[in-house]
């Protein structure tokens, strides 16, 4: 890279120093947010978090609420019987008004799941940061916005921010060359990648798709790949915003007009990633080898073709993943080796965020379309995506279709809610009485199956109660260790101050040592000199006691 040239981004980097407030290293940065999307299920807490601290919402005006995962499915103007989901919308509907965030509510002609009504009312839009308290948020990447979802805290935090504290993820490149087989659809793409990296090979990472099979999916198909991205653990998926993307959004509600419009799509058309751009990681797929999809577990991970056969968890070399099918296939009630076209089905949903949309319910009516639902199924039912989709739906006939072949078709909703209402429930365990030799073996799986769990949980129990008392133990060792130290160093600092009082002394008695060296050098001199003169006395006095002896012995010499 020569001077003054830019350096080559992927087109999450761009997005996220675009909004960038504040960014430190080793810190999570602060991260600003265009789109804000609210439902009754994860507001209600931070809207009590806002009143408590005395704030207010930061930007009514990007945040965009909608009665979405509580919603029954059934007739909507009857008197709801789940009371808590009946609490969470009159929560929902008081905290929009008091705070002035438009709400698409059960009355609304835009209402529908999230998901679905952001990019059909033109919310969704290319280099947008968006988030919602769901995780499937990851669906509005799609169009070349970087999406995901967030906690309750987190919705708290946005609210009253209009910001979001993150750590940047690393980047990852799932390229799909080749064109799809027919039959295979978005989903079957989404999951054949799931499958190869694992429910957890995206952790950590934003991932772009890319590819021939990619670029020619509809927008719906690449919502549908988008949205399960959390599945494969990645943070968002995105797609570049191209000329599918550009045809889908324009005359959208919420989309600029006109010339503005084009100056936005010049705009958008920058955030593809720049040629040699580098990612942490690529994955690359043939389309033309992937056949349509069939989970056999209790994982998307846990996929394989539809004309394959269930695994022998033997055939896996990892043992967690051993361990995990084997878990999989009592839970199923499935045999390694059978084949996944002789599984019965139990029950047919069409809907979703993933598959409600238009598109969706066009392509399985071509399906149904001059049959009957089996005699098996417990249930087939369909659940347009929102209003909308419903209403284009029935313009085109299509709800005659799925009637006249034995499905039920119901509003929206995220999931069929309509199997949860008392009279649904009254119904399922209707259909669902057993005979006596299946209530036998049932209950007999079921006493295994809890004295499985029993065992599990006493093994548990023994592992917890040698934890705590290893726990224990080391807590003791460093309490004895801190009190040894503790010790060590009051022992060090009465020993520093013995010896410093020993030197002290040892001055002091030194110094009285050379006091009493001179005294006693002085004594001695005085003592000599005595004793020299006591010397020269008693000399003296000898020579006199001499002449006297010598003088006395002359005197007494006889006369001859």
């Amino acid at each position: 890279m020569g001077p003054g040239t830019m350096p080559t981004r992927t087109m999450y980097e761009k997005i996220w120093e675009s909004h960038l407030v504040r960014e430190e290293p080793g810190q999570p940065a602060l991260l600003y947010i265009d789109r804000h999307f609210i439902h009754e299920g994860t507001s209600p807490q931070a809207f009590s978090g806002l009143k408590v601290a005395g704030r207010k919402v930061r930007r009514p005006d990007l945040t965009f609420a909608v009665m979405d995962h509580s919603v029954p499915t059934r007739d909507r103007h009857l008197p709801m019987l789940d009371t808590v989901a009946a609490a969470q919308f009159r929560a929902l509907e008081e905290n929009c008004r008091a705070n002035g965030i438009a709400l698409f509510n059960l009355d609304s002609k835009n209402q529908g799941i999230v998901h679905v009504i952001g990019p059909e009312l033109g919310l969704t839009q290319p280099g947008h940061t968006i988030v919602c308290g769901d995780s499937h948020t990851s669906t509005h990447g799609a169009f070349g916005a970087l999406a995901f979802g967030i906690g309750t805290s987190e919705v708290e935090h946005v609210l009253a921010t209009q910001c979001l504290v993150q750590f940047k993820s690393e980047t990852m490149l799932v390229r799909v060359n080749g064109r799809r087989a027919g039959g295979v659809t978005a989903k079957d793409l989404i999951l054949a990648i799931i499958g190869k990296i694992g429910i957890s090979g995206g952790n950590g990472h934003v991932i772009e798709y890319a590819g021939e099979a990619i670029r020619g999916l509809s927008m719906e198909g690449r919502m549908t790949v988008c949205n399960m991205t959390i599945e494969g653990g990645a943070r968002a998926g995105m797609v570049a915003p191209d000329g599918p993307t550009f045809a889908y959004l324009e005359g959208r509600p919420f989309m600029p007009r006109g010339k503005d419009y084009q100056e936005a799509v010049d705009r958008w058309k920058s955030l593809a990633t720049d040629d040699g751009a580098l990612f942490d990681k690529v994955v690359e797929l043939d389309a033309s080898a992937i056949a349509p999809q069939v989970t056999w577990g209790t994982n998307p991970g846990m996929v394989t073709d539809v004309t394959g056969r269930v695994p022998d968890p033997r055939s896996f070399s990892d043992p967690v993943d051993s361990k995990a099918a084997r878990s999989a296939l009592e839970y199923m009630a499935l045999e390694p080796g059978t084949r996944i076209m002789d599984i019965p089905l139990d029950r047919v949903f069409i809907g979703s965020c993933t598959n409600s949309r238009l598109e969706d319910l066009r392509a399985a009516s071509r399906v149904v379309a001059g049959k009957r639902v089996a005699r098996g199924l417990k249930g087939a039912l369909v659940v347009p995506g929102s209003m909308l989709v419903k209403a284009a739906a029935e313009k085109e006939g299509l709800d005659r279709i799925f009637r006249d072949a034995g499905f039920e078709l119901s509003a929206n909703g995220p999931r069929p809610r309509g199997v949860t209402t008392d009279e649904s429930r009254a119904e399922e365990r209707e259909r669902s009485l057993m005979t006596g030799e299946e209530l036998e073996r049932t209950i007999q799986f079921l006493l295994e199956s809890q004295a499985k769990n029993n065992a599990q949980i006493g093994q548990l129990g023994v592992r917890v109660d040698q934890l705590t008392r290893d726990v224990a133990q080391l807590t003791a060792s460093v309490a004895r260790l801190t009190g040894d130290f503790a010790d060590l160093k009051s022992l060090v600092r009465e020993f520093a101050e013995s010896t410093r009082l020993f030197a002290v002394r040892a001055d002091e008695r030194l110094d009285r040592l050379e006091q009493n060296a001179e005294r006693g050098d002085r004594h001695h001199e005085r003592l000599d000199t005595a004793l020299a003169e006591l010397t020269e006395r008693m000399n003296s006095l000898i020579r006199v006691v001499e002449g006297h002896i010598t003088d006395e012995t002359r005197h007494r010499r006889p006369a001859r």
